[in-house]
């Protein structure tokens, strides 16, 4: 498994969607991904430890998990189907483990407010994972340099390529490399929310 932290959750320019954008822990690869408004809030309320008078749905989860005395072990990215994430949220009862079947960004809801490690099953990075092509400033969608050639976003590519980079081709495009300094890190813009801000 792949560690990764949440990195920033912004507005698309394009359609306005929100995106989480997971970094690869001791990586510069990316892995963004569409969420609703109402989870991208129950995630950044969280992240920025802003009070709220009562539960949130995502804290009553948590709430009932622990009050039936399990814990949240981590969470996992598994698997993409169809332009559509899958997660697993590992959850401890005792010297049983228990994976239940979640979206990525209940999840990752539960994770923040659990304070626990987030993972992404391999496969999931080489295939989807995005990073910034040092020469060129493109970004780069695929396997890590050392393996085999990546497609790089707005090259020539086949069609069946075309289809499983069909959920990042509008984010990719909307991607402004000026967001990140010479050190990689993230830098928020005025108009753009970043969780932790």
């Amino acid at each position: 498994m792949m560690e990764l932290v949440i990195d920033s959750i912004r507005v698309s320019l394009l359609n306005h969607q929100r995106v989480v954008i997971l970094k690869q822990k001791d990586s510069e690869r990316y892995l963004p991904i569409w969420i609703g408004p109402p989870e991208a809030d129950a995630i950044a309320v969280r992240l920025q430890e802003v009070s709220v008078p009562r539960p949130l749905t995502h804290d009553l989860m948590h709430n009932c998990i622990k009050s039936l005395g399990g814990t949240i072990d981590h969470i996992v990215v598994s698997s993409m189907e169809n332009d559509t994430y899958f997660a697993i949220i590992v959850v401890r009862l005792g010297d049983k483990t228990v994976e239940i079947d979640a979206r990525p960004s209940d999840a990752l809801a539960l994770a923040v407010r659990a304070n626990v490690q987030i993972f992404a099953a391999p496969e999931v990075m080489e295939k989807y994972g995005v990073r910034l092509d040092k020469d060129s400033g493109l970004a780069v969608v695929g396997t890590d340099e050392d393996a085999n050639p990546p497609t790089k976003v707005g090259g020539p590519v086949g069609e069946e390529e075309r289809e499983r980079l069909s959920a990042f081709s509008d984010f990719i495009e909307s991607l402004d490399i000026g967001d990140l300094d010479s050190d990689g890190e993230s830098k928020p813009k005025g108009d753009e929310p970043v969780a932790g801000d």
